[in-house]
């Protein structure tokens, strides 16, 4: 193997544990969200309230990132946010009341926020530098960490309900990973910008010097794409395990692997992606995929049963898979302006959501709730007619529109 490929692969390895890390961290909490509603005594609304407090921090974290960004680079950012994501599991094992898990989550979105731009940072510098795409296996590793949270939480309830011994346990598992990972980031300054975004520099500079740009129509499309994406994914992961214990009667140890079913699906379909991308085109995939994930949970809903919901939630991790890649790549191809909304909304649609889904169910009850996830993902498919994807073409961003991404996160 030669120098530069295993310089590649060091680093598409080390980018790839902060999206395994933000996935991890994620689902472990979501996945013990019956445990909080217990322990604390909580309604669905008030866990819809929790859900939106974190899509809160989320938001509001994005003017702040920019700040981040230039002052610490995305290497030190991802690092240290990552890092912050461990410490707020801990802190939720131990919440004494409502108020204070209400700040806790607040501080989990914006670390949320924080890592998930710095990270894609990475990612966007990693391809610009090689002039390989890798993106699309970076997302995997996200459910990849979201499935092995599904599968700890699974073996740690059927053991112990204690949540400082399953929280522990992750967060010394995510320091691991972060300190582990650290020595393969790319490394910011001077030298390291020019290698990594080269001749794009002077256009991104003098587009920053023309100041905000509204978006285009084309942008806004995609952006409703990726909320409306996000939150078929982000309510899978909050809403499962409680959908699958509370109405349709799973036991304790099988509520988890709700999460853990869709995470394996998106795994899949994620490392396949590109392919895919390449023989069908993005806009394709996209628009039939969400279809299928709007169609199969709706029909896993009407038939109800703990079988038929584990296959509608397969049909969920399959559809909307390709969903995120697919956007980020076509804002990318729009510009820096683009993909940085993109992705603004896509982590404010993630986290805040499914604490609509968990308004609707305290209104009327989860079922209609998660029916309510059918149509987001129905919602993505239309979307996607709107938006003038490039077929092949779009399957890899060129070099310097990848370099724009890298400049814009």
């Amino acid at each position: 193997m030669s120098p530069v490929r295993d310089e590649f692969r060091r680093s598409q390895v080390a980018i790839g544990a902060l999206f395994f890390v933000l996935g991890f961290q994620y689902a472990t909490w979501v996945s013990r969200v019956p445990a909080l509603k217990a322990r604390l005594d909580l309604g669905e609304a008030q866990i819809g309230l929790l859900l939106m407090t974190c899509g809160i921090g989320a938001a509001v974290s994005f003017p702040v990132v920019a700040v981040l960004m230039r002052r610490f680079g995305s290497r030190l950012l991802s690092v240290l946010s990552a890092l912050a994501l461990g410490v707020i599991l801990l802190a939720l094992s131990v919440v004494p009341n409502y108020p204070v898990t209400l700040l806790v989550l607040f501080f989990d979105g914006v670390a949320v926020g924080c890592l998930n731009v710095a990270m894609n940072a990475q990612g966007a510098a990693l391809e610009a530098r090689f002039e390989r795409t890798t993106m699309s296996r970076l997302h995997a590793t996200f459910s990849a960490g979201s499935l092995l949270a599904a599968l700890l939480a699974s073996g740690v309830t059927s053991a112990t309900g204690t949540l400082a011994v399953h929280f522990g346990l992750a967060a010394a598992l995510l320091a691991v990973l972060v300190v582990a990972a650290r020595p393969g980031l790319l490394a910011d300054g001077p030298a390291a910008a020019a290698d990594a975004v080269g001749d794009a520099a002077d256009a991104v500079e003098k587009k920053q010097r023309r100041g905000f740009v509204l978006p285009t129509v084309a942008t806004l499309w995609m952006g409703l794409a990726m909320v409306f994406g996000t939150v078929t994914e982000g309510a899978m992961n909050d809403w499962s395990a409680l959908y699958l214990k509370d109405y349709v009667h799973a036991g304790a140890g099988l509520a988890p692997m709700g999460i853990a079913v869709v995470s394996v699906m998106m795994v899949c379909a994620r490392i396949f992606a590109d392919g895919w991308r390449t023989r069908f085109g993005d806009g394709r995939i996209v628009r039939t995929g969400s279809l299928l994930a709007g169609l199969g949970l709706a029909l896993a809903l009407a038939v109800g049963g703990v079988v038929p919901t584990l296959l509608g939630f397969a049909c969920v991790g399959l559809g909307v898979a390709a969903v995120t890649p697919c956007v980020y790549v076509a804002a990318a191809r729009q510009g820096a302006d683009a993909l940085s909304l993109v992705a603004a909304m896509g982590t404010t649609g993630l986290l805040a959501g499914p604490a609509v889904i968990g308004f609707i169910a305290g209104a009327t009850s989860l079922l209609w709730g998660m029916a309510a996830v059918a149509a987001s993902a129905a919602v993505v498919s239309l979307c996607a007619t709107r938006i003038s994807w490039t077929g092949r073409d779009s399957a890899a961003a060129p070099a310097a529109d990848v370099r724009l991404a890298a400049d814009a996160s």
